[in-house]
């Protein structure tokens, strides 16, 4: 598929996108109207989107990729056969918007090969790049009641770990929400993670991890925090 041709894509995207009121329902509505290269076969629209993905700035023209992906979700052999190209989108995510609508799909693919996907996560746990940080701790659970399969508790705290002191606010927005959503699947291992590191998770990433909490269980590890400090 030569550059015009997707170029010619990325224009008819961007051309319904524009008419299409910017919010998350209108959007979704769109991607079900089809566009022209939607009955090509998946392999091509893939290419069609990635080209899509990594040439515009716009927000909700990369939504429609993505959108793309999502209805794609429940085709394990589609996921697995488009890890090599998709998990190369996290090279532009430059907002938390991006970042965890990726984070939806990765952790999908986590499911299906989570060696390989893990390896990437923890590349991206290294980088300086914020939101690189921010997906290696996101698409470890995304919304924990939403997994089929998760990975040991010592694995994906070890990931937790490298960042619990990250400075970014962002990532400690990340921090958080893994715990929160670890308590979910491991409950005894987080409390006991929390209450070992009490004194080394920022008050954001804390205020966050601690929320689903009954009030009696949140109360005390307050208490903990606060007698420590």
């Amino acid at each position: 598929m030569i550059n015009k041709d997707l170029n010619k894509y990325l224009k008819e995207v961007k051309n319904k996108v524009d008419i299409t009121p910017k919010n998350a329902s209108s959007q979704r509505r769109l991607i079900k109207q089809r566009y022209s290269f939607s009955e090509k076969p998946l392999s091509e629209q893939l290419i069609i989107w990635d080209y899509i993905w990594n040439n515009s700035y716009d927000f909700w023209i990369c939504m429609q990729a993505f959108l793309f992906l999502e209805s794609k979700m429940k085709d394990r052999e589609f996921l697995l056969n488009s890890w090599d190209i998709i998990k190369k989108w996290q090279n532009t995510v430059d907002n938390w918007g991006k970042c965890d609508a990726l984070s939806k799909i990765y952790t999908k693919i986590l499911e299906i090969v989570p060696e390989k996907v893990l390896k990437q996560l923890l590349q991206w746990s290294k980088s300086k790049k914020l939101w690189d940080k921010r997906q290696s701790l996101i698409s470890l659970l995304y919304f924990s009641m939403t997994k089929k399969v998760v990975l040991s508790f010592d694995s994906m705290i070890y990931l937790v770990n490298k960042l619990v002191n990250d400075q970014e606010y962002y990532v400690q927005k990340a921090v958080g929400w893994t715990l929160k959503e670890l308590y979910n699947v491991y409950p005894i291992e987080t409390i006991q993670y929390l209450e070992n590191k009490i004194r080394d998770i920022s008050s954001i990433a804390f205020t966050i991890a601690i929320e689903k909490l009954d009030k009696k269980e949140k109360e005390r590890l307050k208490n903990i925090r606060k007698s420590s400090r």
